[in-house]
């Protein structure tokens, strides 16, 4: 049985389902070194479309998942911003985290910080969950900004090594932000 299909609107996005023009620019985004600097490994196109295929489906069967992200004004995919519960077994696992990636010319606009304030809005208000946490290399300030802008605090005490990251590797070591339920309400009645 699949749940409804969940996509929505933010000030200048659109988070929704995938579609098969998503994969070349996917692909493309994928193939950039910058954009990838701080993800393990460089796909190929098939292992990019494989990518694109898995978050398809994972939103046809829950409902939501890694939205693609179409820029509203140009119609552009620019990436993809969404909630996951991740396919490794991680310290604090289980879990639902929120995750993101942006086409290098999409940065420094407020994208990934607009996206996931949405994708943290349907996580807890239509979904119900009670925390969400997010996750990065140790290097990754760029995102660990981004989770820090969306309200996340880092679990200090969280950091933790990565089991699909070989060891030895300088990315294997990861930060662990958390965003409960209350505090992000908390927040969001600060602001309005």
């Amino acid at each position: 049985m699949t749940a409804p299909l969940i996509e929505f609107d933010t000030a200048r996005l659109r988070l929704r389902q995938w579609r098969e023009s998503d994969c070349t620019p996917f692909a493309a985004m994928a193939a950039d070194p910058q954009v990838m600097e701080f993800l393990l490994p460089l796909p190929t196109r098939a292992d990019s479309d494989a990518s694109v295929e898995r978050a398809r489906a994972l939103i046809a069967k829950n409902g939501w998942g890694f939205w693609a992200v179409e820029h509203k004004a140009t119609g552009e995919f620019i990436g993809f911003t969404g909630l996951n519960v991740p396919l490794a077994t991680l310290p604090f696992s289980p879990c639902v985290e929120i995750g993101w990636r942006l086409a290098r010319h999409a940065w420094g606009q407020g994208f990934a910080t607009e996206a996931a304030r949405g994708a943290l809005q349907v996580g807890f208000e239509r979904l119900g969950f009670d925390e969400i946490v997010a996750f990065t290399a140790v290097g990754n300030l760029r995102s660990a900004a981004v989770m820090e802008r969306v309200g996340m605090h880092e679990d200090v005490v969280g950091a933790f090594d990565h089991p699909l990251v070989p060891e030895g590797h300088p990315l294997r070591r990861h930060r662990l932000y958390r965003l409960d339920r209350a505090a992000w309400a908390a927040a969001r009645g600060a602001s309005e």
